[in-house]
């Protein structure tokens, strides 16, 4: 069965060509919204959605004897999300962490702490200078 090109476009310039209308998005905080604060985040996927646990860190300590510390992870909220709104939620954070640093430069993934120097052995020491 051949279609006939010729009524298939007189129809097709008959019918008005649906303008999109603009859609409005409005956002609204609940009563029961609240922020927080994270220092990390975990989690893992299904193949039905992605699961991120976003948390802080409290350190414990036992004393000064012990060398042993704990630190507790407390997970504050979990996000789950379908692998559609996971692959968003990617390409947004990759734009935004690109404008960040287009404006204040790379994200280090750690602060550098000051390495400590090994305290020198007798032998390496040297005569302290003018107090003798």
């Amino acid at each position: 069965m051949t279609e006939d090109v010729e009524s298939r476009e007189n129809i097709e310039s008959a019918v008005p060509k649906k303008v999109k209308k603009g859609i409005t998005i409005e956002f609204v905080k609940p009563e029961n919204f609240r922020q927080i604060y994270a220092i990390g985040a975990a989690g893992g996927h299904s193949p039905y959605d992605f699961r991120i646990g976003f948390y802080n860190d409290t350190p414990k300590m036992f004393g000064e004897a012990s060398e042993s510390r704990v630190i507790q992870r407390c997970v504050e909220t979990e996000v789950i999300l379908s692998p559609v709104a996971a692959l968003e939620l990617s390409r947004w954070l990759t734009q935004h962490i690109n404008e960040y640093e287009s404006v204040f430069g790379p994200i280090a993934r750690a602060i550098p702490r000051p390495r400590k120097e090994p305290a020198k052995s007798v032998d390496e020491s040297t005569d302290i200078q003018g107090y003798i």
